[in-house]
């Protein structure tokens, strides 16, 4: 996993666990789903449409392209939720729900 973001300042938070498609991450409190998943991931998540990779847009939730599953079900923007320890974030598809 070799993540696109590189963040430009020195985060201030204790480090997080997380999960991306049940592989085992870090980011650091404070920092959005975001920032969290493309600091070590090369994508947020793929296109529902067309399997595209896609990182976001407008990056204050305003467009739309950032949500993303949690394996629990929830559906989330990425942009404007926090990162919480143990969360697991899907990239491609729907939890539960396998492509036909």
């Amino acid at each position: 996993m070799g993540g696109t973001l590189v963040r430009a300042i020195v985060p201030s938070g204790p480090p997080v666990r997380f999960l991306i498609d049940g592989r085992v991450a870090m980011a650091f409190a404070g920092e959005s789903v975001l920032v969290a998943v493309l600091s070590v991931h090369n994508k947020l998540r793929q296109h529902e449409f067309g399997g595209e990779p896609r990182a976001g847009f407008c990056l204050m939730g305003a467009c739309q392209d950032c949500w993303v599953w949690l394996a629990d079900g929830q559906r989330i923007r990425a942009c404007t939720t926090v990162i919480a320890e143990g969360m697991h974030v899907v990239t491609a598809g729907v939890p539960g729900f396998p492509p036909s």
